[in-house]
């Protein structure tokens, strides 16, 4: 498997949901081949995945959800961080090479941004400023990378801190380069989150932060979650890895916005 801040278990499981994704269906044998490992270690996967929500059991195997976490309902980290993984991945190299030397980055809570953060860890002169005590953690040990926590309360499912005593923080920094986690992207309700207290904190991001790059895989497009962040204008660029609609696309050119697609 590809080298992942997330464990073999986790890896595993998301190769299972990305295959199931793409075949519709699947027997436990044909799982078992795939991962190269027991009937015992699936089924404990496809009860884990189905209790989530991410899956369907069938009577020798699993198949997809017709679509998981809609955009009313809020899946956690732990629970996001098995989708679209390859996809959230390649997003996250293209965001990566971005980032220059000297850089003040900003980082919302998410699993797009969990990897971008996952892969600064061996570069040097650089500041990471983030409300995501998940982020923090993983750059903890990086010797070149200098971490600013905002404080606040956290939000179990993202584990992003809000409130207040984030507000507070950020007010007083000044970002060059803010990516920017999100729920939903459409053409008439702009960027948009599950959370209110996120919403609150992302805005504030955005206005102390002199580019701002919205981070996403393509099932958020022309989705809409219940809080709005800010229009896609707020956005310098989208950075995600499959392309919208014609007619999305062709609004995004007239508002000079560009988008960046990283193929997995």
């Amino acid at each position: 498997m590809l080298d992942s801040p997330f464990s073999k278990t986790d890896q595993r499981r998301q190769l299972l949901l990305k295959a199931l994704s793409e075949r519709g269906a699947m027997t436990i044998p044909e799982m078992m081949e795939l991962a190269g490992c027991s009937k015992a270690t699936i089924v404990r996967d496809l009860d884990l995945l189905a209790g989530r929500g991410l899956i369907i059991r069938t009577i020798n195997g699993a198949q997809p959800q017709p679509s998981p976490g809609p955009s009313g309902q809020e899946l956690s980290f732990q629970e996001k961080k098995h989708l679209q993984s390859a996809e959230k991945m390649a997003i996250a190299r293209r965001a990566v090479s971005l980032v220059e030397e000297g850089d003040v980055i900003g980082l919302t809570g998410g699993t797009t941004t969990f990897l971008i953060a996952w892969l600064l860890r061996s570069r040097v002169n650089i500041t990471v400023v983030t409300n995501a005590v998940n982020i923090a953690a993983s750059l903890a040990e990086s010797e070149g990378v200098q971490v600013v926590v905002t404080g606040g309360v956290m939000r179990g499912k993202s584990y992003e801190l809000c409130g207040p005593l984030a507000l507070k923080t950020l007010e007083d920094l000044h970002i060059g380069k803010m990516f920017l986690g999100v729920d939903g992207v459409s053409l008439e309700n702009g960027l948009t989150t599950h959370s209110e207290f996120e919403a609150q904190t992302n805005r504030l991001f955005i206005a102390h932060a002199q580019q701002t790059y919205a981070v996403f895989d393509h099932t958020k497009w022309e989705r809409t979650s219940l809080f709005p962040i800010a229009p896609l204008s707020s956005a310098n660029a989208l950075i995600t890895d499959k392309p919208p609609s014609a007619a999305m696309l062709d609004r995004l050119r007239a508002e000079n916005i560009p988008v960046y697609v990283a193929k997995p």
